[in-house]
Order: C-alpha cells, then sequence, then structure tokens
C-alpha cells in the first residue's frame, strides 16, 4: 500500500472483487486502510462474466461478502455473445471496460486490483512463451493506465504486486472471511492454470516467483528510460494537428533502433487511437522502409495510411512523411478542410 500511495494512486478508489481469495483479501486491506486514515470507503465493483453456469450466483455472493463488511457493492454484467477462443483474454478486457466506464462514471480515478506476486511471475511466463519483448517482460506495473483511450483518466492500482497468495490466504483465516474458488482456476485448457501446476518444478530450479517477479521488476526499470528517450524523440521528430501526424523520418533513423520503432509505434497508436501497438513484424518492415528512404508510396499499418510528403509540405526536409488515419476523409492536415492530404496518394499500397 505503501508504495502505490508514493506512485500517487489517486483515493477515493474502487476495488475489483470476483469473491476470490486475493480480491476479498485487498478489499477488507483497503476497508481498513480507509477506517483508520478517516477516508472514503472503497466501492466495490464485480462483474458477471456469464461464462459459466453460476457465474451469476458467484457475483451477488461476491458482492454480498462486501455488503457484510459495510461496503457498497455493484455488479456489473457482460451482456452479449461470448468468444469461442482466447477466453481468458476477451473476459479480462470485457471486466476492464465495465469497470473502466463505472468508474470513469462516477467520478473514480483509482480501480484497484489484487495482482500479487504470484500473477506477476505469472505474467511473465506467459509474455515469455508470446515471445514478447521489454514491455511486455517488463510485466505488470503498481500503477498503471487503463488500457482503454476512452476512459482516459481512470488508473489501475495493484498494491499487492509484492505479497504472495499464502500470506493473503493466512489473512483471511486469521479474520474468519471465506472465499469463493473459481472452478476455471483449475481449468487446464488455460495457460496460467498450466503454468501454476507448473510451479514446484519450477522452484526446484531456482525459478521462484519471487525471482520471477524481480527480473521483471529490472525489466520495468528498463522500460521507463526506453519510454523517457522514446518521448523525447517523439517531441523533437514529430508534429500533430487535428489528429494527423508529420514525423521526420531521418531523425528516428538517426536513433537507436529500438528508440525508433518506439517513436514509430507510438505515433501510429496516437493517429488510429488504437490502444494496443501493431504487430512487431510489420512495424519493424515499415520502419526498415523509412530508414532505407524507400518509402516512396503510400502503405497502410495499424490503422494509419503513411507516406512521404509534397515537398511544399516537408518540414522536416524530403525525409518528411505523412500519418493519418486510413478510415478518414482526406482532409488538408494544416487546416482541417476537405482537400487531399498532401502527399497521400489516391492508391495505397502495403507493403507486401
Amino acid at each position: 500500500m505503501v508504495e502505490a500511495e508514493r506512485l500517487g494512486a489517486p483515493w477515493p478508489g474502487a476495488v475489483a472483487v470476483s469473491g476470490g481469495g486475493d480480491s476479498l483479501a485487498l478489499m477488507l486491506l483497503l476497508a481498513q486502510r480507509a477506517r483508520v486514515q478517516n477516508m472514503t470507503a472503497p466501492i466495490v465493483l464485480t462483474v458477471d462474466h456469464g461464462l459459466r453456469k453460476g457465474s451469476a450466483a458467484d457475483a451477488r455472493k461476491a458482492a454480498a461478502f462486501a455488503t457484510a463488511a459495510g461496503l457498497k457493492a455493484h455488479v456489473l454484467r457482460w451482456r452479449g455473445k461470448k468468444p469461442d477462443s482466447d477466453i481468458e483474454a476477451a473476459a479480462r478486457d470485457a471486466r476492464y471496460r465495465l469497470m473502466g466506464a463505472w468508474c470513469a462514471g462516477h467520478g473514480i480515478r483509482g480501480l484497484y486490483l489484487a495482482h500479487t506476486l504470484e500473477d506477476q511471475a505469472e505474467t511473465f511466463l506467459l509474455r515469455l512463451a508470446r515471445g514478447s519483448g521489454i514491455d511486455g517482460l517488463s510485466a505488470m506495473r503498481i500503477v498503471a493506465p487503463l488500457p482503454s483511450r476512452d476512459r482516459e483518466g481512470v488508473v489501475l492500482v495493484r498494491p499487492l504486486l509484492g505479497i504472495g497468495r499464502e500470506r493473503l490466504r493466512k489473512l483471511l483465516a486469521e479474520r474468519g472471511q471465506k472465499w469463493i474458488e473459481d472452478p476455471m482456476n483449475s481449468d487446464t485448457r488455460f495457460a496460467r492454470v498450466r503454468i501454476r501446476a507448473a510451479w514446484p518444478l519450477l522452484t526446484s530450479i531456482g525459478l521462484s516467483s519471487a525471482r520471477i517477479a524481480l527480473a521483471a521488476g529490472h525489466l520495468a526499470r528498463a522500460r521507463e528510460a526506453l519510454d523517457q528517450d522514446t518521448r523525447a524523440l517523439i517531441a523533437g521528430s514529430s508534429r500533430f494537428e487535428r489528429g494527423i501526424a508529420v514525423v521526420d523520418a531521418a531523425g528516428l533513423a538517426a536513433a537507436p533502433r529500438e528508440i525508433g520503432l518506439r517513436a514509430l509505434a507510438s505515433i501510429l497508436m496516437e493517429v488510429s487511437a488504437h490502444d494496443y501497438r501493431p504487430r512487431f513484424e510489420r512495424l519493424e518492415r515499415l520502419f526498415t522502409l523509412m530508414c532505407a528512404g524507400r518509402l516512396k508510396v503510400a502503405c497502410t499499418l495499424h490503422g494509419c495510411r503513411v507516406a512521404p510528403a509534397k515537398k511544399t509540405d516537408a518540414v522536416f526536409g524530403p525525409g518528411t512523411l505523412v500519418v493519418t488515419p486510413e478510415t478518414r476523409r482526406r482532409g488538408d492536415w494544416r487546416k482541417g478542410g476537405g482537400k487531399k492530404v498532401p502527399g497521400i496518394p489516391q492508391e495505397i499500397n502495403s507493403p507486401a
């Protein structure tokens, strides 16, 4: 809790409670902190994901735990058709969307999550298996923006990242607090469940959750340094106006490759309003074309059109590029009018 406060975690806050041991422990700790420090009590948010029979009953039970602790609780329901694949990611995104919308609509800036030391280590291993880079392997931060652009101003707060599950279960036992065991936590169809089953073997060869989380922390510091240099490069090598970016390709090419790639990804995300980065293979291909000066016609990537600027609009010299939203009506990037965007040919070719 202390580290979260030091990092500026906002309050009042809402706490995500599934009814499981981790989230109930966080709920009780936040409620106790609020009482001791004479602060506003946390609001409890529970999501009924509807992915299995009994999910509605579990959501009601989680809300009842909150009410018994003297807290206000709200059950949010994920409605509509559910995915057939990548269920974990879809459910996570739905929870963030629903709880983020509730927080934004009620003036709550902090959404508190009960991710633990083991969750941090498991996330590292999951991303390692996917071949993630530094950003993915640096795993979760104690305070981080909600991954949704339409919920700006709401941040995720994870005050338990340095605490193990066993310690939290001990806290619950001491207080006589029961919790729900989600059957999905033992379903081996999910990669995270298979990793949990492998912990005894991993620990026996020195890959304990604490060691892995420590490595993720080292990478998080490296990420902060890269992010700082990336912001500086974007500030000096691009201009944004009316949702369109003008980019100094030579400036990006002159930077260390990792910084240049990060800057290009951030520019594409800003223009397209996507929450996630473009696929690395296509991003690197576009960056290579830019660095070699071989981007002679417009191409598309991540919902953007990227094209050389006309000489009259080359504010950074011959290497100037114009980045526009792919679905946007081609308006003048300087005036926002209905004219053709400078440097964007009528036919757009994606790099093969």
